[in-house]
């Protein structure tokens, strides 16, 4: 595409006037018209004259038209006029507000990770601690705890499959739906469901914190869990899938590679939403038979990542 190419004419003020009729095309970028309007109209003599700049763009560059506002005549007064702009300043800007909106949610993304997991990580310091303080190992709280949050993990998977297809597509799609469509800033109203999730989690572990017990060590590990989860499904599916920010080596996994390319064929709908979980969603286009179309979407992301 070929850029603009802006060609300045006579320093000397152009004066526009009547063409009663259409003359041979000119063979100069410019020249003054000869029938001159001062005659007719008296008010355009304490106008004050203006220079004309030419635009001439080659190839087949698009332009867009924008509304630009400019100072005309000695009164200064304010005049909105058309203004042809080309569409790669408009894509440059674009990219340009795309590249600080993937920062902004990266910023988000890795406070938030690092800070909860240094807060996980010394909740389960100090509540064992506390608890052996006496000399004895609980040894079957530890393995309930540790255990129910690898459960708990898991089972967020299934719990995410059925409110994605139970819930946000159906009774909470007002919500959900500013996912499927495109967005405008680094956040989404979608976004508030990970908040909604969050709630359960903080309970659970400041009820397993503050108490003895193997019920409070088996909260403590459900809302462990269900934390794991959501630090996984944010690097996953908004950083792999929809490339809200930067993740890394982990776009080279094999396995997260078919998990994000499931996921993209969710937003085709090419199986009536399938899949609506995440981390098994090639499991369940293999049961309803999109092996094929997923291969070809993984060949595509493959295309694309290595094109950049």
């Amino acid at each position: 595409m070929a850029a603009p190419i802006a060609v300045p004419c006579s320093s000397r003020p152009l004066r526009l006037g009547l063409m009663p009729f259409i003359g041979q095309k000119p063979t100069s970028t410019a020249s003054q018209f000869p029938f001159s309007v001062r005659n007719f109209d008296p008010f355009l003599r304490f106008r004050r004259p203006s220079t004309l700049t030419v635009c001439f763009v080659s190839g087949d560059q698009k332009l867009d038209t924008q509304m630009v506002e400019i100072k005309s005549g000695e009164s200064g007064e304010d005049e909105m006029v058309p203004v042809m702009v080309s569409s790669s300043r408009v894509v440059e800007e674009k990219m340009a507000r795309k590249k600080s909106e993937r920062f902004t949610y990266l910023v988000a993304a890795v406070m938030s990770t690092f800070g909860i997991t240094s807060m996980a990580v010394m909740a389960v310091y100090y509540r064992f601690s506390w608890q052996m303080e006496g000399g004895e190992i609980p040894y079957a709280e530890m393995f309930g705890t540790f255990a129910l949050s690898v459960g708990a993990a898991v089972g967020m998977e299934y719990w995410a499959r059925w409110a994605h297809e139970a819930l946000w597509h159906a009774s909470l799609w007002h919500m959900h739906e500013s996912h499927h469509k495109p967005r405008d800033g680094p956040f989404e109203l979608n976004d508030v469901f990970a908040i909604i999730n969050a709630v359960p989690a903080i309970a659970l572990l400041y009820y397993g914190f503050f108490h003895k017990g193997i019920v409070p060590g088996l909260c403590f590990g459900a809302g462990l869990g269900i934390t794991l989860f959501g630090m996984a499904y944010m690097f996953v599916h908004d950083g792999l899938v929809h490339k809200r920010f930067q993740v890394g080596p982990i776009a080279n996994v094999p396995y997260l590679r078919r998990v994000a390319a499931a996921h993209q064929l969710h937003h085709t709908e090419k199986f009536n939403g399938v899949p609506y979980g995440l981390f098994l969603g090639p499991k369940e286009l293999e049961e309803v038979g999109g092996m094929e179309e997923l291969e070809k979407e993984i060949q595509r992301r493959i295309k694309v990542y290595n094109n950049k």
